[in-house]
């Protein structure tokens, strides 16, 4: 029997802690194998990652008569498993001209499997799990699917005003409830009905402001032109040139998620929100414990929603393969039928989660500047708490059993923190005033009557674009150069959350595509403490020219 090194995922045990399995008599013996069987004698679920030598099937075959079949699916898995899955992401996204390898020194690497010419498009990757900082959803209402601005221009700047006019702003924060609260007042008021001369009032009292204001004022606007943009009595000068797709209402009945489409909406539901939901139509345990865990998010760590999301996404996806292969044994209840087990059907649905680069949070989280080296343990410690409070507050709201332990909680978030690629989102509001700026100076000159006064009370925040984290899983793939050939670049045609990987440089067949996970303008000392968090020492050509 040849011996197999596995890395273990996380364990959800009956007992809560390793140290309770040891007093149950647990022993740990040399052979991989007799250590999970002693493992499960103790646990409800156990989540592998990857074997990582190539012959563990002899394995597998030698303990068969003693070990289940749809644990064996998971311990014993070869690592090209990996590898495929990559591949049939990039024939999913139609990217022939780039391959996931294997690296000696790194593990997975992006490469080249064509020519790249400077500026090419390498990757349009699509967000598996995503989410729009909860702060910046004052300023931008954004598909909560795809990231695309929806509504209006008229919308994305009557809400800005909105929430001005009403004390709430993005940098001055505020929790789930309060966010919820004012949503919904937005939301009303932008259904509410205008009465017919309302027009004609807005028009002049934008007149009015504008004849006693200057660029450098910051003037509020009055409260029926703010109604006006968010209801549609309003239309500004110009703005049909920047048309964006209705915002259809969450099929749930929250005021908090809004879609472009209704694909969006339908696609959203199923991967993740419904669990999410806070509205009546939500499959959630219980509204209220949900209520509490996005209370709890917001005024700490919005990295918990994302967490959040990904276990909702595997949820999810797990009850629509066991829906599936119920289907097919009612059609097909022979003996021929698929071992198809609870714990195989997770495993499955776990795979797109499984493949991200982890760590645990409170482990790779960087350490603050305020907090001294002395204090280190216990600052993760802290972390470690803020954790377990997130994720019984959680439970409470969506599991029906023990399926995710805090070691795989953490896991979790440690992968947004380790592979996170910003989501950022151009605003079509800021097009909008430079294209009204542009114009020739007599209708520039016309249009400003209505748009000045705007906005100067909008200020420096009318360009604000949309902002979250999100986690791509071939971009995630891509290794660090202080001195890459690629890079994330939003052109004017991407207009929604996709990872956008262009080329800087020309890329030969072959050589590796990377890209920067920090600024590369830094130095050498700069660039190494920058990477202290991401837990490796660039040997990249400039660091090992510019190195000491």
């Amino acid at each position: 029997m040849k011996p197999v090194t596995c890395r273990l995922l996380g364990v959800v045990l009956e007992e809560s802690s390793p140290e309770e399995l040891q007093a149950h008599q647990a022993t740990v013996r040399s052979s991989v194998l007799e250590v999970l069987l002693e493992i499960t004698k103790f646990c409800d679920l156990y989540l592998m990652e990857r074997v990582l030598d190539e012959e563990s099937e002899l394995i597998a075959q030698d303990a068969q008569p003693k070990f289940p079949n749809s644990l064996l699916q998971l311990v014993f898995k070869k690592k090209m498993a990996s590898f495929e899955y990559f591949d049939q992401l990039l024939f999913d996204r139609n990217c022939s001209s780039i391959k996931v390898k294997q690296e000696n020194d790194f593990g997975k690497g992006v490469y080249a499997d064509g020519d790249f010419e400077e500026g090419e498009l390498i990757l349009k990757d699509p967000i598996l799990v995503g989410m729009q900082h909860s702060s910046n959803k004052f300023d931008c209402l954004v598909c909560s699917f795809c990231f695309r601005f929806i509504g209006s221009i008229e919308l994305q700047i009557g809400r800005k005003l909105y929430f001005q006019s009403i004390g709430v702003s993005a940098n001055g924060g505020c929790d789930g409830e309060t966010f919820s609260a004012v949503s919904k007042d937005c939301y009303d008021a932008g259904l509410s009905h205008m009465e017919e001369d309302s027009h004609l009032r807005t028009h002049e009292n934008l007149e009015n402001c504008a004849s006693s204001s200057s660029s450098k004022d910051n003037i509020p606007v009055p409260k029926e032109v703010v109604d006006s943009l968010m209801n549609g009595g309003l239309v500004l000068p110009y703005s049909t040139e920047f048309p964006l797709p209705s915002a259809i209402s969450c099929p749930g009945g929250c005021k908090e998620a809004f879609y472009c489409s209704k694909s969006c909406a339908e696609a959203d539901w199923k991967l993740s929100h419904s669990l999410l939901c806070t509205g009546e139509r939500s499959k959630s345990l219980s509204r209220e414990a949900l209520s509490k865990f996005i209370q709890h998010a917001n005024g700490t760590n919005d990295i918990f929603l994302l967490a959040a999301k990904a276990i909702c996404f595997t949820i999810s996806r797990y009850r629509k393969l066991k829906e599936d292969y119920l289907k097919e044994q009612e059609k097909c209840p022979s003996a021929n039928a698929l071992d198809c087990s609870d714990l195989s059907l997770l495993l499955e649905a776990w795979k797109p989660i499984s493949f991200g680069h982890k760590g645990r949070w409170w482990d790779c989280i960087a350490l603050p500047d305020d907090v001294d080296l002395s204090d280190e343990a216990s600052f993760r410690m802290e972390i470690r708490e803020l954790a377990n409070m997130s994720l019984q507050l959680l439970k409470a709201a969506i599991f029906d059993k023990e399926l995710f332990s805090l070691e795989i909680y953490g896991h979790i978030i440690g992968m947004f923190e380790l592979n996170n690629l910003d989501l950022v989102v151009a605003s079509p509001v800021e097009d909008y005033f430079l294209y009204i700026d542009d114009l020739p100076e007599l209708k520039k000159k016309e249009a400003e009557i209505i748009t000045r006064p705007i906005l100067d009370a909008l200020g420096d925040d009318y360009s604000v674009c949309c902002e979250g984290t999100a986690f791509f899983p071939l971009q995630s793939c891509m290794n660090h150069s202080c001195c890459p050939n690629a890079k994330a670049f939003k052109r004017e045609k991407d207009i929604d959350g996709q990872a956008t990987i262009i080329a800087l440089r020309p890329i030969g067949k072959g050589e590796e595509v990377t890209i920067s996970y920090i600024d590369e303008d830094l130095t050498y000392e700069e660039r190494q403490a920058s990477l202290v968090d991401y837990g490796f020492e660039c040997k990249c050509s400039k660091c090992l020219e510019e190195q000491p």
